[in-house]
């Protein structure tokens, strides 16, 4: 997969030395934190899709709705997404490649290119989708282990408890009685002392 070239004023666009593109005037400029994380989805997929390689495109879509997940309802939950993501490639693919272009009216080229942009740019909404769920999942895998983590800490503190509250009671209480009994009857046997 090649990266593609960079602009000077951070953006990127698709390489105009490809003369179909170039003729058809079908180039898009993004910026670059449009693409996202390098090693992310949406990076690899619209850099495919500037350099024009939509085979590998799709392959790269395909290959993640088929990758192995560690949330058990991810794939259930993108698996739409991505089968719309598959069908945008393949819409920008024939818009940037239509055969005949140069025979079409100026309105009726621009139009084309209208869509060609709004596909592109649904495109990147819809991995943008994608990479929210993902987001979402792992923060209610977050959430769920801190659930744990609590529950299992106040199970701890509550037995810690009810230990030490048994053993007042069991221990100390019994201990505390005599003692109290004791002192009482020495008290009593004190004042009648005196009498």
């Amino acid at each position: 997969m090649g990266v593609p070239a960079l602009k000077e004023n951070n953006e990127i666009e698709k390489n105009k030395k490809d003369k179909k593109s170039k003729k058809s005037g079908f180039f898009i400029s993004i910026p670059i934190k449009e693409l996202g994380k390098p090693n992310s989805l949406r990076y690899t997929v619209l850099s495919n899709i500037i350099g024009e390689q939509y085979d590998s495109a799709i392959r790269d879509l395909e290959d993640f709705l088929r990758g192995d997940s560690e949330y058990p309802n991810f794939h259930e939950r993108i698996h739409r997404f991505v089968n719309h993501s598959i069908d945008l490639v393949y819409a920008i693919k024939t818009k940037r490649n239509f055969a005949g272009i140069n025979s079409l009216t100026r309105a009726k080229q621009q139009e084309l290119f209208s869509k060609f942009k709004h596909h592109f740019y649904e495109l990147q909404y819809m991995l943008k989708k994608i990479e929210k769920i993902q987001k979402d999942l792992k923060i209610e895998d977050v959430r769920s282990t801190i659930y744990v983590v609590k529950a299992s800490w106040y199970a701890t503190v509550s037995i810690a408890i009810v230990a030490v509250l048994l053993e007042i009671f069991g221990g100390l209480a019994i201990t505390f009685s005599i003692v109290s009994d004791d002192f009482s009857t020495d008290l009593v046997s004190w004042m009648f002392s005196f009498f």
